[in-house]
């Protein structure tokens, strides 16, 4: 999340930054439409969009975790398609770049025009992205409920027959739609592979090509991330070879005895009256008690399936190192009144 976060920091600093936009003050200049772009670059800048999107959402939708239960649900394609358009207004509609081409040093070229020097996207064209971009996601997560809408019920104005003909023929309709579209992605996208530009087919169809904002870009990392990063794994490494060596209940009950000290040998013996009526796992009455070695009881089923589980099991509530597991005997004594 950490790194989520500084990704869109840096790139709305990028598209909103003035000392940025004074430094390239002149793109025309600045961009290079003839060196080719790496294709993983285009990928990874979709994917820093995808991931910003999603970000945003989970942001908006975390603003009203506090009310009602399915609020947003039934206006959520609704909000998702405005939040969206919110993006493309302060990013691609501004400087004719994502937040993820701009932090990869890429923006989009108009395609259509015959000029060799870098041309921005057209006001249309921004549109056209815009909308094939957003348009097609609102309608596939709104098919169902305009299927419902548009479907005639029994008591209008046709027949149920002449209903039931056009509801089929609807829902095939989209249906076709549908199909040839994931067909056209397809192959807009062996052809991306093999030539290397248009990545998603609403920037073939609106004539927008990423290149590189300016001209001999080294794609580099720098000196600080880097040992951010290494520190980081390292870390998280030593953690992962460290975990499974510690006792956590047994250091948790050597914590509670140390900060707790006689508060906890109190509370022990207070419990030890009725500590059979609770098995110490699942806090239930104990059904076939059993005991491993200290004085708390268990049922049977419970400390069996956890020593299996775990060959080093300790007592969850004093940490003693647990024995085998031994039957309780209690001794029953009839008082007679």
């Amino acid at each position: 999340m950490e790194q989520i976060w500084i990704i869109v920091v840096a790139g709305l600093e990028a598209n909103n930054n003035p000392k940025w936009i004074a430094a390239s003050s002149d793109p025309e200049k600045d961009a290079d439409p003839k060196t080719p772009v790496l294709r993983i670059s285009q990928l990874d800048a979709l994917e820093l969009d995808s991931a910003l999107e999603q970000l945003v959402w989970t942001q908006f939708s975390q603003c009203f975790q506090n009310c009602r239960p399915g609020l947003l649900t039934p206006v959520e394609p609704e909000l998702k398609a405005l939040l969206q358009l919110l993006l493309w207004r302060f990013t691609l509609y501004r400087s004719s770049a994502t937040v993820g081409q701009s932090l990869l040093s890429l923006r989009y070229h108009n395609n259509l025009s015959l000029s060799p020097r870098y041309r921005p996207l057209s006001r249309r064209q921004k549109l056209s992205l815009g909308l094939l971009t957003v348009g097609p996601r609102w309608l596939q997560e709104r098919s169902h409920s305009l299927l419902m809408c548009l479907g005639l019920s029994p008591g209008g104005p046709l027949s149920q027959r002449d209903c039931g003909l056009l509801q089929r023929g609807l829902r095939s309709s989209l249906t076709l739609v549908s199909t040839v579209a994931q067909i056209a992605s397809l192959i807009n996208f062996l052809v991306f592979l093999r030539r290397g530009q248009h990545p998603v087919l609403a920037e073939r169809i609106a004539g927008a090509r990423a290149v590189f904002s300016k001209s001999n870009i080294v794609r580099d990392i720098t000196y600080q991330y880097m040992n951010r990063e290494l520190l980081w794994h390292g870390f998280a490494e030593f953690l992962i070879f460290l975990l499974p060596l510690i006792n956590t209940r047994r250091l948790k009950a050597v914590v509670s005895s140390i900060v707790f000290g006689e508060r906890a040998d109190r509370e022990r013996v207070e419990e030890g009256k009725g500590v059979w009526k609770e098995c110490g796992l699942c806090r239930e009455w104990p059904t076939m008690p059993h005991t491993v070695g200290c004085h708390h009881v268990f049922c049977y089923y419970c400390i069996r399936s956890h020593s299996i589980a775990d060959t080093c099991l300790t007592c969850p509530k004093c940490g003693a190192e647990a024995g085998q597991p031994m039957p309780v005997k209690l001794e029953v004594e009839m008082i007679r009144t």
